[in-house]
């Protein structure tokens, strides 16, 4: 009988696994707009070179980098590669950063075990830096879905807006609208997971990974 039941268990472990699974990954899924269907891809090239005439779309594609002669890049790469994650707050300790190096997996691995810190019922943000590798990017979103205990208790999704190559190839930076984060004993115990992408309209995912975080008195 023992048997019989330890084969169940290890069943219905399985079972769970593969429904948590699933269940994140429709946690992950962007909203999606009726109608809406992405234009076909074009080189920065293409784009500088598009209505070349209308001087408000040239200065306005300019403030995204996209001018006559930029080059291209490697187009064998991905179109865009996240670099840091970065909590802010004003009420962060003087000289106090908590910014996260997305391909450091260890470190994000880590905060399983030593979560961040984040202080109960303070005004914070999501920031978020990228570089645009090669083309032009649009529909790119940076999507956030935070659990406790194995249940969705809340959701991000946030547009990173238009870019192209920047012209000295440095990385952009987006800050998310500002959050509150909760307060209260309950609050406080135990820890949240937190699973991060960044992805566009064709599902290709640019970034994934997961990190912890826990609420307390203080930073």
């Amino acid at each position: 009988m023992s048997v019989v039941r330890h084969f169940l268990t290890v069943i219905y472990l399985f079972l769970l696994i593969l429904y948590l699974q699933n269940d994140d990954q429709e946690d992950l899924k962007p909203s999606q707009t009726p109608g809406y269907k992405p234009t076909a891809a074009k080189t920065a090239e293409e784009y500088a070179k598009l209505d070349a005439e209308d001087e408000s779309l040239a200065r306005w594609k300019a403030s995204l980098g996209i001018v006559p002669g930029i080059s291209a890049g490697d187009t064998s790469g991905p179109k865009v590669t996240v670099l840091t994650l970065e909590l802010d707050s004003p009420t962060l300790p003087p000289g106090k950063k908590l910014v996260f190096d997305v391909a450091d997996t260890a470190k994000l691995a880590d905060t399983k075990k030593n979560p961040i810190i984040i202080k109960e019922g303070v005004e914070y943000n999501v920031r978020i830096t990228f570089r645009v590798n090669h083309s032009i990017i649009s529909g790119v979103r940076y999507l956030q879905v935070v659990k406790r205990a194995g249940i969705a208790v809340d959701k991000m999704e946030q547009m990173l807006g238009s870019y192209g190559p920047h012209p000295n190839g440095e990385p952009y930076a987006k800050n998310f609208e500002p959050e509150e984060s909760p307060s209260g004993t309950v609050a406080r115990m135990g820890s949240f997971s937190v699973r991060s992408r960044v992805l566009d309209d064709d599902d290709n995912v640019y970034a994934d990974w997961e990190w912890s975080f826990k609420l307390a008195k203080e930073w």
